[in-house]
């Protein structure tokens, strides 16, 4: 009997058992050991030969082909790992400039550079590249360094040069919190597997001009040269040469609370318009030679003329996940009516995210990736004809509109946790003028630059528009975090939303998305209280929640201009967790390390109450919630539980102490009498006398004083306080050695653990739990890209500035 040859049923199930092997191993806490990549392959054999018994055994080999091959690639991309004994060293690195430099401002106001570092060779003669080190970094480059000078408008470091950088380097790390930013899956993503800071710079060679990275800078530099404002020079470079980076923090804010962020980038729409206007170029022309016709008929040339275009294109401007997608589906559907044959719309969809997971298994990580083909197959699976009147056609653009919005609400709300009441409204004048006459404008600048500045007006009468709607009340919506049951029900009652179903259906699609946008929030019970201290890099900020209210004891610090952990992490955080008031806001003292983040949170969220040491003319003071100074003796009770401020005394303020003496200590305690003790940077003598006055300072939790420095955590002290775990909030290998080795001894001797957020992330705990059910969120989240960290390093060893903004890019 003949074998059936391969039919729709048989490709379906292929491609979504490819899709399911590669999120497997995204899930995976390790890659697997040679025992297992053994068991895979004989799985792999197993299912082969089984193939030709039944269908299933094909996929089940697809999935197992799928999770092999990208845990091998992952393995390799892990590999070039920076040995622990080169970070913090001055390292002379020569190689080449691999990407276009990203305009930043660090601590100071220093202007600066971020860009990617092909290294070639390491060493003042550039001899060949150890193993220790990695291939690609990212790196970070100052004005002010021995043989830089770097203006925002003219940089000195542009892509596609070859440098001699002096660096100090450290590993991929970024910090860890619930529902954060990875910055360790974006460095691997990119092959970035170490990060450093520019202490000189000598120019090698320039870029050559027929490099497409010397192109593209080019481009970046002409538009900055005929658009004065940055601000809109940004977002033309965006649409031209997919450089999303150099769109400023406000206007990205803007774009996203609108929801036209998916506009701003060379989307598969802006790709697919530059192949129709090649192809459209090209027929006409073709027809005119009847040599060429004989070869190759107008049609097919002009089809696939436009394909090579759009890859140009998509090349050019970063090769990003939309213009991938639209990249292959382009091919995919030239090649299928070169061959005459007639697929159904979702078959080829799938087809295109096979071959861009096949180039990049790590898309499927990428939020870029499930909005592309989530949009594309809700457009394909919900649309209708276009009519031959204005009306008819209106009424299919309002159509395709809601589909759109209607239908990615879910997912945008997945992958961004939050969601624009106003996204319609702004979309439905976005859409038309950024894809169809901004982008057309900034494309056809790059050959008559005037069209720049009538783009770059067009936008700031968009801007105007979208501010307005964004100042709307409840223009934007956080809800918390829903659980993953949640998700996929409203991702599949979307889709019922959006089909050309009876109504009855519909709105049991509308009533499948509501655990999603009003999830349940859990709170601690009456009389307890939750703790949770992120991982916010070098500072102190604590979150205290009871039933009904929440504390938050430092904001964090600033990592740079408009750059801030209360809008990187805090904000995020509490949303997550549906806090939308602050009953409190405590500042311990006035360093930058524990306010920096207090204006961010200040301005989006409602504070009850501000208590502080801050001086009366300290503008926080009046920045707008009531402003009282903390004083030993204040104490309140909220739902069973009292908070109790321990210093400073009314005649600290009176003696003018510096500014880690003024730190506010408060004690947190529950009904059963568990305590965590909050002591901000506190130092030692202040601590002697605080052991003077308190005739009870045992608790549970301490927060250690001035991140553990050595001027902190007295035996004295120690021995007052009794705490079963020390929490340090400190930077990964912080400049300032925090922890400092005689202060870890000192907890050591006294049989006190001592959590680190470098190597734990967000600390979690809950004052009716036992401290061991505590959790890290490094530990929860850990994947395969996770950076394992090592323990704390004496002082000694530890070297080299942090990045002024590294805590998410």
């Amino acid at each position: 009997m003949a074998k059936r040859p391969w039919g729709m049923r048989e490709l379906v199930a292929m491609g979504l058992a490819w899709l399911a092997g590669l999120a497997l191993v995204q899930r995976c806490e390790r890659l697997p050991t040679g025992a297992e990549y053994a068991a895979l392959a004989l799985a792999f054999l197993l299912l082969w030969l089984w193939r030709r018994r039944h269908w299933l055994a094909l996929a089940g080999g697809v999935a197992v082909l799928a999770f092999m091959q990208t845990a091998v690639r992952a393995d390799l991309r892990l590999m070039p790992e920076l040995h622990p004994a080169w970070e913090g060293r001055d390292l002379v690195l020569t190689g080449r400039v691999d990407s276009l430099p990203v305009a930043l401002t660090g601590q100071g106001g220093v202007p600066g550079w971020r860009f990617e570092f092909a290294v070639e060779g390491v060493g003042p003669t550039g001899t060949a590249l150890p193993p220790e080190v990695p291939a690609r970094l990212m790196l970070l480059s100052y004005q002010g360094l021995q043989g830089t000078q770097q203006t925002r408008d003219a940089p000195s470091i542009t892509a596609g040069e070859r440098w001699r950088f002096t660096a100090r380097l450290k590993r991929a790390h970024g910090l860890a919190n619930p529902g954060g930013f990875d910055a360790e899956l974006w460095l691997f993503e990119q092959g970035l597997r170490a990060s450093g800071v520019v202490r000189a710079a000598e120019r090698l060679q320039a870029a050559p001009w027929w490099s497409i990275d010397a192109a593209r800078q080019r481009l970046r530099t002409a538009i900055r040269e005929h658009v004065a404002d940055p601000g809109m020079a940004g977002v033309l470079a965006a649409l031209t040469l997919g450089d999303q980076n150099a769109i400023t923090h406000t206007d990205w804010a803007l774009f996203r609370d609108t929801a036209v962020a998916h506009l701003l980038s060379v989307s598969g729409l802006h790709v697919t318009l530059f192949a129709w206007l090649a192809a459209a170029l090209v027929a006409p022309l073709w027809r005119r030679s009847t040599r060429l016709c004989l070869r190759v008929p107008g049609p097919l040339a002009a089809r696939w003329i436009g394909v090579a275009a759009a890859l140009g294109y998509a090349l050019f401007s970063g090769w990003g996940v939309p213009a991938q997608r639209t990249v292959v589906m382009l091919a995919a559907v030239a090649g299928l009516q070169t061959l005459g044959l007639r697929w159904p719309w979702p078959l080829v969809l799938l087809g295109a995210a096979v071959v861009v997971t096949a180039v990049d298994p790590w898309a499927l990580m990428q939020p870029g990736f499930w909005l592309s083909f989530g949009a594309v197959g809700l457009l394909m699976a919900g649309g209708g004809e276009t009519g031959p009147t204005w009306r008819a056609r209106l009424k299919a653009a309002l159509h395709t509109q809601a589909i759109a919005t209607v239908g990615l609400a879910p997912l945008g709300l997945i992958c961004f946790a939050q969601l624009s009441a106003v996204g319609l409204l702004a979309n439905l004048v976005a859409i038309p003028l950024i894809s169809f006459v901004v982008t057309p404008l900034a494309l056809l600048g790059g050959v008559f630059a005037p069209l720049w500045t009538l783009a770059a007006w067009l936008m700031h009468a968009l801007m105007a528009w979208l501010r307005l709607l964004a100042s709307l009340p409840g223009a934007v919506w956080w809800p918390p975090a829903a659980p993953l049951w949640a998700q996929g029900l409203a991702l599949l009652g979307a889709v019922l939303m959006i089909l050309r179903l009876p109504w009855r259906l519909r709105l049991a699609g509308l009533a499948m998305a509501l655990p999603l946008l009003w999830p349940a929030v859990t709170r601690p019970p009456a009389g307890e209280f939750e703790l949770i201290a992120p991982d916010i890099g070098q500072g102190n900020a604590v979150l205290v929640r009871t039933r009904d209210h929440a504390l938050l004891f430092d904001s964090g610090p600033a990592y740079a201009p408009g750059a801030d952990a209360g809008e990187r992490v805090l904000l995020p955080l509490l949303r997550r967790l549906g806090v939308h008031r602050l009953d409190m806001l405590v500042l311990s003292h006035r360093d930058g390390d524990h306010v920096g983040g207090a204006v961010t949170l200040m301005q989006a969220l409602p504070v009850g109450e501000l208590r502080s040491s801050l001086e009366d003319s300290h503008p926080l003071r009046r920045a707008g919630p009531p402003a009282l100074r903390c004083e030993a003796g204040q104490a309140w009770a909220w739902d069973g539980v009292r908070f109790e401020l321990l210093h400073p005394t009314p005649a600290h303020y009176d003696a003018a102490l510096k500014s880690n003496d003024m730190s506010c200590v408060l004690r947190i305690t529950s009904s059963a009498g568990r305590r965590a003790l909050l002591a901000g940077d506190l130092e030692a003598e202040q601590e002697r006398r605080l052991v003077r006055r308190e005739p009870d300072l045992r608790a549970d939790v301490l927060l250690v004083p001035h991140h553990g420095s050595k001027t902190s955590s007295s035996a004295e002290f120690l021995a007052a306080v009794q705490p079963r775990v020390g929490l340090v909030q400190a930077g990964y290998r912080s400049r300032f050695g925090h922890p400092a080795p005689p202060v870890l001894a000192r907890y050591q001797a006294a049989g006190v653990p001592v959590v680190a957020s470098p190597a734990c992330g967000a600390w979690r705990w809950q004052s009716d739990a036992p401290l061991s059910a505590a959790t890290c969120e490094r530990e929860l989240s850990r994947r395969y890209w996770s950076d394992r960290v090592a323990p704390p390093l004496p002082q000694a060893e530890v070297a080299g500035p942090e990045w002024p903004g590294e805590e998410g890019w």
